[in-house]
């Protein structure tokens, strides 16, 4: 067997026995001659074998090489030719046997021997791995590692990105990066690996049938290829692309099988770290958002909610009445918070009182106060919220909640900013600025007598209208990781995001409850989910829960159908008004009428309808 025999220091010889296409020679621990002399440099240089002549290459371009006493770069060599490695003398032999421990010749053990210690560096290198964070250091370890086992020239990682590959790192035998690496690859073979996911071993590409008349395989003129999938859960993150376009059958048929666990254990472990950059990615994202859209304590970038900050912005500074509506779970609160912060008032005191939390009996003392006495229980005097509120700004929450009694009362304090406790009849005057709130369309309660429409245009001065959650779009994914991130930091749970599937069930979801059912269903998913990234399931965004996909037709039906009764209820039922309007013919109109089997809102017929012809 062709070997290499190396006398050190002491005058003892050392033979390595050249049995693999590529041997490599250098310092370092993994090489395959390993040199612990002067001046060798830790990747120096490596012994190639074509199938009929060897020759040896430099890896290191500073490192030297002289054979038979002069310097080469490149040479084929011939038998006992005399090589110096640094200060390290060695001879290339084509006969001799390399001896073992043992005395004998190097055998098939010798090469299985090899082959275990090539496997003991794949995991050397998986324990690397699995210590390294940094994707792009993950990336370049496991390229040395792959190359430095298979003797590959150099090699490739190629990640997929929307289906398509794209060169994420490249790396030659000596550890460095290679420039403009995307023209160095075989466009067909990394075609064929991401179609077939299965691995692929070219022993001599410009003479395989399949790769021949390949253009990148005739133009980068290729030899020894080896390129295989990285698969992790059955998905497909990328590819890990070996090649060495000076020797032929470099890779054998059991390179496949090592590389191939290699790639394996490294896909696993490349799929966490994108997942923790991709995370980290996202907070960085998330944070550039929450500064880009918050307003306050309030996140919104829809049109609908930069409307509400516009007029949050023109009425602060005044003492002006303002009225907040929408749906239950909007953030009414964190509005008029918003109203009190930026206003000359913002010194003084919020009050927020809940119309509809406390009884009837006892609403009166907590708006004005009481005096000892007043009632039974009243044993101190006590002042009400409108005192409390005195120099600042009194919440009124929920205020459709009021019974008519009390509405009248709040109508003279409002107009007189005079109160009087109960059981007293010194009147006392508060300077306060008032905010309410409603979940409720108070003009319809006004037209059921259950509210007061004087007090409604006392209120109701400016209305700042809060859309649902469901009609902000992309505001709810920023909401929900908000809500996410603030929850997770406070019970200390090491939840890092929502999985894809999570982010799209909470965009489909409807949340009647908005806000602050999101906020729950995030908080329960924390206290209960035991992975680092809450699912639909954790959030009780099941499939039955979603709003159901229906075909566009009748999608379209439905929508036309809610807009003639709509414009029907506006034009107090006429018909032919509603028509005329919608530029339809009338008949349509009372189509949509008898769908509904009922008369037309507001009772108006606008002239009858001829039947259909």
């Amino acid at each position: 067997m062709p070997c290499l025999r190396w006398i050190g220091a002491a005058g003892r010889g050392q033979l390595f026995p050249l049995y693999k296409a590529v041997s490599s020679i250098g310092r370092a621990g993994g090489n395959d001659v390993c040199l612990d002399a002067g001046g060798v440099a830790d990747y120096h240089a490596q012994i190639v074998f074509d199938g009929r002549d060897f020759s040896l290459d430099e890896v290191d371009p500073v490192a030297e090489i002289q054979i038979n006493g002069k310097r080469k770069r490149r040479a084929r060599l011939q038998h006992n030719d005399k090589i110096l490695i640094g200060t390290a003398e060695l001879v290339f032999s084509l006969l001799e046997e390399a001896e073992a421990p043992g005395g004998k010749g190097a055998s098939k053990d010798d090469v299985a021997q090899a082959e275990i210690v090539g496997l003991r560096r794949l995991l050397q290198f998986s324990e690397r791995l699995l210590v390294t964070r940094d994707v792009q250091s993950l990336l370049e370890s496991v390229l040395d590692g792959a190359i430095e086992v298979t003797g590959a020239e150099r090699g490739f990682v190629l990640l997929l990105r929307d289906n398509k590959p794209e060169v994420r790192a490249a790396r030659n035998l000596r550890q460095e990066s290679i420039p403009d690496a995307v023209r160095q690859l075989s466009d067909s073979i990394v075609a064929k690996v991401i179609e077939t996911k299965r691995p692929i071993i070219i022993a001599d590409a410009m003479n395989d049938s399949a790769f021949a008349r390949s253009d990148s395989v005739m133009h980068l003129r290729l030899s020894s290829v080896l390129c295989v999938p990285l698969m992790a859960g059955g998905e497909l993150l990328g590819l890990l692309y070996l090649g060495n376009d000076r020797v032929a059958n470099l890779f054998p048929s059991r390179s496949i099988d090592v590389i191939t666990i290699f790639a394996g254990q490294a896909a696993m472990i490349l799929q966490n770290a994108l997942l923790l950059d991709s995370l980290r990615s996202d907070k960085t994202e998330l944070e550039k958002r929450l500064k880009d859209q918050r307003f306050g304590e309030i996140i919104g970038s829809v049109p609908s909610m930069l409307e509400v900050f516009r007029k949050v912005q023109k009425v602060a500074p005044t003492d002006i009445f303002v009225l907040i509506s929408g749906e239950t779970g909007t953030g009414k609160e964190l509005i008029a918070r918003e109203i009190h912060n930026r206003s000359s008032r913002n010194n003084g005191p919020f009050v927020i009182i809940n119309c509809g939390a406390i009884p009837e009996n006892l609403m009166e003392s907590e708006l004005f106060g009481h005096v000892r006495g007043a009632f039974t229980g009243a044993v101190a005097t006590r002042i009400g919220k409108f005192q409390a509120a005195d120099k600042g700004t009194l919440f009124l929450d929920e205020v459709g909640e009021l019974p008519l009694p009390l509405q009248v009362k709040l109508l003279r304090a409002l107009q007189e900013r005079v109160v009087t406790k109960v059981g007293d009849s010194k009147p006392e005057r508060v300077d306060i600025r008032v905010i309410a709130a409603t979940n409720r369309e108070l003009e319809e309660e006004i037209k059921k007598g259950g509210f007061r429409e004087d007090l409604y245009y006392r209120l109701n001065v400016v209305n700042i209208y809060l859309p649902p959650l469901r009609e902000r779009g992309d505001d709810i994914i920023v909401i929900a990781k908000s809500l996410l991130q603030k929850y997770s930091a406070e019970m200390n749970k090491p939840v890092k995001g929502f999985t894809p599937n999570a982010l799209v069930a909470i965009r489909k979801y409807e949340w009647p409850g908005n806000v602050r059912q999101l906020e729950n269903r995030i908080k329960k998913g924390l206290v209960l989910c035991e992975k680092t990234l809450l699912g639909p399931e954790d959030l009780d965004l099941t499939p039955e829960q979603l709003q159901p996909i229906v075909p566009l037709d009748k999608a379209k039906e439905e929508f036309q159908r809610r807009y003639i009764l709509e414009v029907l209820e506006r034009n107090n039922g006429n018909r032919t008004k509603t028509a005329r309007d919608l530029g339809v013919d009338p008949r349509t109109i009372f189509r949509y009428l008898e769908k509904e089997g009922g008369p037309p809102p507001g009772g108006q017929q606008g002239g009858s309808v001829p039947p259909e012809q």
